[in-house]
């Protein structure tokens, strides 16, 4: 996927400030691009942590992500509901957010709905095009496990979405911060990336991830 992978973002905005959100904006800041990082509260409020945290990334408020080509979602998942759609319409936005009952406590909004937690958040910020990855790897293998193109060892990720031309886009995104991305197909397929899976589970390579998601197909077809 990546050999062919769009590469048209240049700016990416990242809504979360945790470990996650960190680690995704100095890997981005390293791969040479335009980072702003946000959180709920003022871009004044959060200078000097972005400064020591992300140095290269840029404060800035939740409405100034808007203005970048690309945004990540790293915010604890309860929180989802306090997102703004109208920030997020028309938008390429990725969501790295997990539901884990055991260590975040049981959630109504996703022990009774059938989708996944993905589907749910596209479900919410209506008009986003949104892509789940990033999700089944962790915060510090982010910054320990990028490798460059082609090398043997590099390990994969997949990609989510109901929009080709977001999925490609974020393919290159991972390609770029030093991962294989593979094409998971549409965001209901997220769920094979879902806490408990073998893939969340597990660091895989290219083929064997698109083998883990064969199978998850599979089973969901029978």
């Amino acid at each position: 996927m990546t050999s062919t992978a769009d590469n048209s973002i240049r700016s990416i905005g990242i809504l979360g400030a945790g470990r996650v959100g960190a680690a995704l904006a100095r890997r981005s800041v390293a791969a040479g691009y335009d980072v702003r990082i946000a959180t709920a509260r003022p871009a004044a409020e959060i200078s000097l942590l972005t400064e020591i945290l992300t140095p290269g990334a840029t404060a800035a408020s939740a409405a100034e992500l808007a203005d970048t080509d690309l945004t990540i979602v790293a915010i604890p998942l309860r929180k989802y509901r306090e997102l703004d759609p109208s920030l997020f319409a028309g938008r390429a936005v990725v969501d790295v957010m997990n539901y884990w009952a055991p260590t975040d406590g049981t959630q109504a909004d996703f022990e009774s709905d059938h989708r996944t937690s993905s589907e749910i958040i596209q479900g919410h910020l209506t008009g986003s095009r949104l892509v789940k990855t990033f999700n089944h790897i962790g915060y510090h293998e982010l910054e320990t496990d990028h490798r460059p193109s082609g090398a043997v060892d590099r390990r994969a990720l997949a990609v989510a979405g109901d929009h080709d031309q977001t999925r490609w886009a974020v393919a290159g995104v991972i390609d770029r911060l030093g991962f294989d991305a593979v094409d998971a197909g549409p965001l209901a397929a997220g769920r094979a990336l879902q806490p408990g899976t073998e893939i969340f589970n597990g660091s895989h390579s290219a083929p064997r991830l698109s083998h883990l998601l064969a199978e998850a197909c599979a089973q969901v077809a029978v």
